[in-house]
């Protein structure tokens, strides 16, 4: 819901065969929607975050490669024409999974079409079946997650279950329901009191701009914290569960999501804090098995770290510098939490153990991958 009306991140108008999204820079003080024409509108809007989310990222990438088959410069929407597009936009962004999966899918059932008016039909088609395919999987996620929340609302008695997250990894992230959200809005459809503690998300404050105000629009209680404030409150016995989405996770349960996750991963394990992850298994990566390796963390512009964007008190958006002239800043966007820390994972299939053999159990038919493991 956005200011009482259902809306998605991302839809396609049928009627004028425009692509639009809303313009997630702009949140929480303006709903601004884009239109996006052509691949490096794509391209521009995963780049500067205007979408963001791994599982919408990939279906942002699903419709690009449907852009770069309608507006083929010369009609023909040829072979080498269509790699050098997805080539494009897997480029984007390097942690989300979902990227370049969701090209590779969108992209194969295109070249099996012979002509260029079938191509255009079938990327479209692949990019509607991604995006209907990852609002299905939140919502499989959100009940595999509801008896979590529930069962710790019938310890408490009722009492609203304190439930932490970090970044966003609602509906804005994913069309629909969300990954971390999930399983919070499926126990408060049940009428199960949650109370959720908002991480503000630092350096662009995913957190604290746009889970506050998904929450705020379904009426969830919630409170916005500093991102240090987390391990303070599982001391005091104040966080009943953790949930976090993810932007890749390997074959054996390592997690990548937004930079410091893995802190928030040890003051649970320090505090006995369940440790849950939310995801479809279109983010996880299947050829690798050790995330701080070989999992590629984005390093985005020092700019980001350096200044902050506000709304000021005669309603102006305006951003300001926080930091002194000449000092530098490093801004990595992602960090890498070991599957040791997570005590579940919770997918479109169930939960399983962050572990290899455990996550094969839900997904029996990607073990045949085993093969194609990088080194």
């Amino acid at each position: 819901m956005a200011n009482g009306k259902p809306v998605r991140p991302i839809w396609f108008e049928a009627e004028t065969e425009r692509l639009r999204i809303i313009d997630q820079r702009q949140l929480p003080h303006r709903l601004v929607f884009m239109t996006l024409k052509s691949v490096e509108d794509v391209v521009a809007a995963i780049v500067e975050m205007a979408v963001r989310g791994a599982p919408l990222i990939g279906v942002t990438a699903a419709y690009g490669v449907y852009l770069a088959a309608k507006t083929s410069p010369d009609g023909q929407v040829s072979d080498a024409y269509l790699e050098r597009a997805c080539d494009t936009i897997r480029s984007a962004r390097p942690t989300a999974t979902n990227l370049a999966w969701a090209v590779d899918r969108v992209l194969a059932s295109v070249l099996a079409q012979p002509g260029p008016a079938q191509r255009r039909e079938a990327a479209l088609a692949a990019a509607r079946g991604i995006a209907a395919l990852e609002v299905d999987n939140c919502r499989c996620i959100g009940q595999h997650g509801l008896p979590l929340v529930a069962g710790l609302s019938r310890q408490k008695k009722g009492a609203p279950v304190n439930i932490l997250t970090h970044c966003n990894a609602g509906w804005l992230a994913c069309l629909k329901y969300g990954t971390a959200t999930a399983p919070i809005y499926a126990a408060a459809g049940q009428g199960i009191a949650v109370h959720v503690w908002v991480d503000e998300t630092r350096p662009l404050n995913q957190g604290a701009r746009l889970t506050s105000w998904e929450l705020a629009q379904d009426g969830i209680p919630h409170t916005i914290i500093t991102d240090n404030t987390g391990g303070h409150l599982m001391q005091h016995g104040m966080v009943d569960l953790v949930i976090v989405g993810t932007d890749r996770t390997t074959r054996n349960g390592d997690v990548a999501n937004k930079i410091g996750t893995y802190l928030k991963a040890l003051a649970a394990r320090d505090n006995q804090v369940p440790f849950y992850v939310a995801l479809p298994s279109s983010t996880i990566d299947w050829r690798i098995t050790d995330g701080v390796a070989q999992i590629p963390i984005e390093t985005r512009a020092a700019d980001e770290v350096h200044g902050v964007q506000g709304r000021t008190a005669d309603g102006a958006i305006t951003r300001v510098r926080v930091t002194p002239d000449g000092s530098r800043a490093v801004n990595y966007a992602f960090d890498v939490t070991p599957a040791r820390l997570v005590s579940g994972l919770i997918t479109e299939r169930g939960i399983c153990r962050a572990e290899e053999a455990d996550i094969l159990r839900l997904f029996p038919e990607k073990a045949e991958g085993l093969i194609f493991r990088q080194p």
